[in-house]
């Protein structure tokens, strides 16, 4: 979670991602955002 934070994060695997929802009692949705303009490549 600490790397999460600050953005140094990548990706997430949909493992941990459940584990956050499940902790938080909320769904995907509700933690990730989409933002153009970011492409790699």
């Amino acid at each position: 979670m600490s790397l999460l934070k600050p953005g140094k994060v990548k990706g997430v695997r949909f493992d941990t991602l459940e584990k956050i929802c499940v902790y938080l009692n909320c769904q995907p949705g509700d933690l990730l955002v989409h933002e153009s303009g970011e492409e790699s490549g």
